[in-house]
């Protein structure tokens, strides 16, 4: 049920589970408030092959579990597992499937994913097609095991209909994983539309304060954790203790994080739409963006990202622009404390194939903007005095 400004009404009690899910004082000898981070890599047992909980780091971590169970009840999932990175989770998805096994994946995803699943995966046998959404069911073989999307696109923020595509998924007999990276279990929970995964990089957003590379899978089905949890040991892409550690922390202010950023996105959007250098924004919390009612039927807020296209600017003007900002910095990712600006061309996205970069409208226009939690109007005066030079 939407609310007043036609989003979906926040859950209830997040603030609360990021801050106590699964970290109770008194499951540790010590009664520690702040959940402990414990670095050991192996554990002693009673006796040969009887051990406590744990007996070797990869297989096991006390400090990566209850992680993993406080970011499985933000999704409002039952299993959760991370991962030594974002790509890190998408591999260990890829490696649930065998050679001959079909994986359709959206057309426009991020850089990295694309490569993986391009140049990496088609080598052990997977056939992998990338579609547009609205030929996903057409593209359905008999051997089509998994379709990819990402909830809201990379670069070019496309709105992906969940409940539609779990519905389609549901139909053939076919898995369903999200990637919700750009959106987080803050604004948005893909379970709850019918995904059988969800994933994030929690590089991004949901550490927030760019220090950590991580990645996450969460899911409902006990069959698919069983086979990922067996995976996570097997293959052995682990995020270390310290860094699980990091994220436990960096969830405690999650909930205010992204209340900040949909702010500032927003009035950021506002200004460029205004903008005579500007020729297109593109923002799922704007009503000229082509999904807008989509994303307000499948989302409670939107994030900090967005993107858009410079009137008539050549790649020398792009380049012109990004290195003329002083406090957007310059450089890939997202999601943190910091606004970043970067060109997807020539950066997170030059291994896309030209051609189908050319498809995708990412062209030597197209900016993308991470904003972060700087005071608004240094934001927007910044980008002022940057269109100024072009």
């Amino acid at each position: 049920m939407a609310g007043e400004s036609g989003y979906l009404p926040q859950h209830k009690g997040f603030a609360t589970a990021a801050i106590h899910a699964f970290q109770e004082p008194e499951q540790w000898d010590s009664m520690a408030v702040v959940t402990p981070m414990v670095s050991s890599t192996t554990f002693k047992q009673y006796g040969p092959a009887n051990f406590k909980k744990y007996e070797y780091g990869r297989s096991g971590n006390p400090s990566r579990e209850v992680l993993e169970k406080c970011l499985a009840t933000l999704d409002n999932g039952k299993y959760g597992l991370c991962w030594s990175s974002g790509l890190g989770a998408t591999t260990a998805v890829a490696s649930l499937f065998k050679a001959g096994d079909h994986i359709i994946c959206g057309d426009d995803v991020y850089g990295g994913t694309n490569r993986l699943f391009r140049q990496v995966c088609s080598k052990f046998g997977l056939d992998i097609t990338f579609v547009n959404e609205k030929d996903i069911e057409k593209t359905i073989k008999p051997n089509t095991k998994l379709i990819w999307i990402e909830s809201l696109t990379n670069p070019t923020l496309k709105v992906m209909d969940i409940k539609a595509m779990a519905e389609l998924a549901q139909k053939h007999n076919v898995l369903l994983a999200v990637d919700s990276t750009f959106v987080t279990p803050y604004f948005q929970r893909p379970l709850e539309f019918g995904a059988d995964l969800v994933i994030h990089s929690i590089t991004k957003y949901i550490n927030g304060h760019s220090d950590v590379i991580m990645g996450a899978t969460i899911t409902n089905n006990k069959e698919i954790y069983d086979k990922l949890k067996f995976l996570q040991n097997a293959m052995g892409i682990i995020p270390a203790p310290f860094d699980c550690y990091q994220v436990t922390r960096s969830l405690k202010t999650l909930a205010l994080r992204m209340q900040q950023h949909m702010k500032n996105s927003i009035q950021v959007a506002k200004f460029l739409e205004k903008h005579p250098k500007v020729a297109k924004v593109v923002h799922p919390g704007l009503p000229s963006h082509p999904q807008h009612d989509i994303f307000k039927r499948q989302s409670s807020g939107c994030s900090g990202i967005m993107s858009f296209y410079l009137k008539n600017a050549t790649l020398e003007q792009s380049r012109t622009f990004l290195s003329s900002l002083k406090i957007f910095t310059l450089a890939e990712s997202l999601g943190g404390y910091e606004s970043l600006a970067e060109l997807p061309s020539v950066m997170t996205h030059a291994s896309v194939p030209e051609d189908q970069r050319k498809v995708l409208k990412i062209t030597d226009d197209l900016v993308r903007l991470s904003v972060g939690l700087e005071d608004v109007e240094d934001l927007i005066n910044d980008l002022q005095q940057a269109l100024e030079k072009i």
